[in-house]
């Protein structure tokens, strides 16, 4: 569970570093784009173990 918490935040920074720096927008939408999907496969693995 640690190991996906670290996950969602790195995601989260690199979403907003890249919302921060107009040129970087790119960063942001995968950012984003890992972040979710790291939420869900957490969630996933989460419902799998109860």
């Amino acid at each position: 569970m640690g190991l996906i918490i670290t996950l969602l935040i790195i995601w989260l920074l690199l979403s907003i570093l890249g919302f921060a720096v107009k040129g970087l927008l790119w960063l942001a939408i995968i950012g984003l784009v890992l972040l979710v999907a790291t939420a869900v496969w957490g969630w996933v693995k989460r419902k799998a173990k109860a």
